[in-house]
C-alpha cells in the first residue's frame, strides 16, 4: 500500500499515483492531517458515537510514533461560516486525548484553525504529539475553497495528509485547495483502504459482480445505476425507489413513494439493462401499510396487486429470498441504500435480511462492500459491521466514486 493507483472509469481521471502515509518520512515534521471528526453529540456535548475518531487513530498514531506532529483538522456540523461554540471541536479534542492517553500521546487544542492561536499551538507542541485545531467551518472560506485561507492552513504543516474520505468529493480548502501548497502529500490509512476496496471492486471485480441499490429516491442513484450497468452482472433494486420502477413497468403502486418526473428515466434504465444483458432485479412483493408509521397494520402483497391507499414500506419475503440467493452466489457485492424503512421495527426485515446475507456471503469468500450513509448505519444496527469486507466511511463520496466521478480530495493527492 505504499503507492496507490486510484481506480476511476472516467476518461478524464487523473493518471498519477498516491503515496501512503506509511511511506512518508514524518520525523521532525508537522503533518497537516484532514480527518472526519463530524461526530454525533448529545445536548451536553458528549460524543455519542466515536467511530470516526477511532478510525482515524491508525494514521495519527503512525505520525506521532515516528516522531512527527499530527496537526489535525476537521469540520463539525453546519455552523455556516460562523463561530458557534455548540460546534466547537474542543470536546472532540478531550475525547481524542482520552483515547491516546494509553499510548502516552499528548493532545492539545487550538481554539482557532488559522492565525496566531493555531500557529502558536503548533509551535509549542512537542514532536510525537497531536494538535487538534478548531472547526474549519467556522470560516466561510473553508467551503468556498478560498486561496488566502488555504495558504493560512498550509502554514501549519510541512506535509499534507488526507484521511477524510467522507469529504473527498468536496473541493473545499482543507481537502483540495490547501494541497497545492504542499510538494509532499499523501493519503492516510482510511482513504487508502477506501481506494483499495472501492477501486478494486470496480476495476477488477471478483465475479459475478452484484450491486444492491436502495434508498428512498431514484433521483440520487440514477447516475450510479447507469454507471454500474456497464460493469455489473446483476443490479438489485429495493427501497422507495422501487416504486418508480414499478410505475414505469405499468403497475399501480397505491400511495407508495413515486418520483413522477423520473418515470421515463426508470423506463430508460429498464430498456438499457435489457439491451446490455444486465439482470435488473425488481421486487416481486412488498410489505404495505395504510400510513407511514411503525404501528400501522401491514400485509404482504404482490407488486402488481398493491391496494389503493396503501404504501409499500419494505421488500417482501419472496424478494428477500431472491435477493439473498443473488448475494450468496456473487463474487463481489456492493450495497448502497436500505430496502425499506429500517428505522421502523415492522419494516426493517428486508434490510436485515440483506445484512445477514452479506455477512454469510463474506464468510464464504465473497467480497462485500457497504456504501456509507444509511447502509452503513443499517449494517451496524444489525450487528454486521465487522462481518463484511468493508464499510465505506463516505456516503456521498462512495456514491460519486461508484459513478466513476473524480473526487477532488483524492485527485489532489496524486503525484
Amino acid at each position: 500500500m505504499g503507492l496507490l493507483k486510484p481506480h476511476c472509469r472516467s476518461s478524464d481521471a487523473g493518471n498519477g499515483v498516491i503515496k501512503s502515509i506509511q511511506n512518508v518520512d514524518v520525523a521532525g515534521k508537522r503533518v497537516l492531517t484532514r480527518v472526519d471528526f463530524n461526530v454525533p453529540q448529545d445536548e451536553h456535548g458528549a460524543i455519542t458515537d466515536d467511530t470516526r475518531i477511532v478510525e482515524s487513530l491508525p494514521t495519527i498514531v503512525s505520525i506521532v510514533d515516528r516522531g512527527g506532529i499530527a496537526v489535525v483538522m476537521s469540520h463539525l456540523g453546519r455552523p455556516k461560516g460562523e463561530r458557534m461554540m455548540k460546534y466547537s471541536l474542543r470536546p472532540v479534542a478531550e475525547h481524542l486525548a482520552k483515547l491516546l492517553m494509553v499510548r502516552g500521546v499528548a493532545v492539545s487544542f487550538a481554539d482557532d484553525c488559522v492565525g496566531e492561536h493555531a500557529l502558536a499551538a503548533v509551535a509549542n507542541a512537542p514532536f510525537g504529539s497531536v494538535v487538534l485545531v478548531e472547526n474549519l467551518r467556522f470560516y466561510p472560506q473553508e467551503e468556498a475553497n478560498d486561496s488566502v485561507f488555504c495558504q493560512q492552513l498550509a502554514e501549519l504543516g510541512n506535509i499534507y495528509c488526507n484521511d477524510a474520505f467522507g469529504t473527498a468529493h468536496r473541493a473545499h480548502a482543507s481537502t483540495e485547495g490547501v494541497v497545492r501548497f504542499f510538494p509532499e502529500r499523501c493519503a492516510g490509512f482510511l482513504i487508502a483502504k477506501e481506494l483499495e476496496y472501492l477501486g478494486s471492486a470496480l476495476a477488477q471485480p471478483k465475479r459475478p459482480l452484484v450491486a444492491i441499490m436502495g434508498g428512498s429516491k431514484i433521483s440520487g442513484k440514477i447516475d450510479v445505476i447507469t454507471a454500474l450497468m456497464s460493469i455489473c452482472d446483476k443490479i438489485l433494486i429495493g427501497g422507495g425507489m422501487m416504486f418508480t420502477f414499478l410505475k414505469a413497468m405499468g403497475h399501480s403502486v397505491g400511495s407508495s413513494l413515486v418520483e413522477a418526473d423520473k418515470i421515463e428515466l426508470a423506463k430508460d434504465i429498464l430498456d438499457r439493462a435489457a439491451t446490455q444483458g444486465v439482470h435488473l432485479m425488481i421486487p416481486t412483493d412488498t410489505v404495505v401499510a395504510a400510513s407511514f408509521t411503525d404501528t400501522s397494520d401491514n400485509q404482504v402483497v404482490a407488486v402488481d396487486a398493491i391496494p389503493d391507499g396503501m404504501m409499500g414500506l419494505d421488500i417482501g419475503p419472496a424478494t428477500q429470498a431472491a435477493f439473498t440467493d443473488a448475494i450468496k452466489t456473487a463474487g463481489t457485492v456492493v450495497w448502497n441504500g436500505p430496502m425499506g424503512v429500517f428505522e421502523f421495527s415492522n419494516f426493517q426485515q428486508g434490510t436485515r435480511v440483506i445484512a445477514d446475507a452479506m455477512a454469510e456471503a463474506t464468510s464464504n469468500g465473497t467480497i462485500t462492500i457497504v456504501g456509507g450513509g444509511d447502509s452503513a448505519a443499517a449494517v451496524t444496527q444489525f450487528g454486521h459491521a465487522k462481518n463484511v469486507t468493508h464499510v465505506s466511511t463516505g456516503g456521498g463520496a462512495s456514491l460519486e466514486f461508484l459513478e466513476g466521478k473524480q473526487l477532488p480530495g483524492v485527485v489532489a493527492l496524486e503525484v
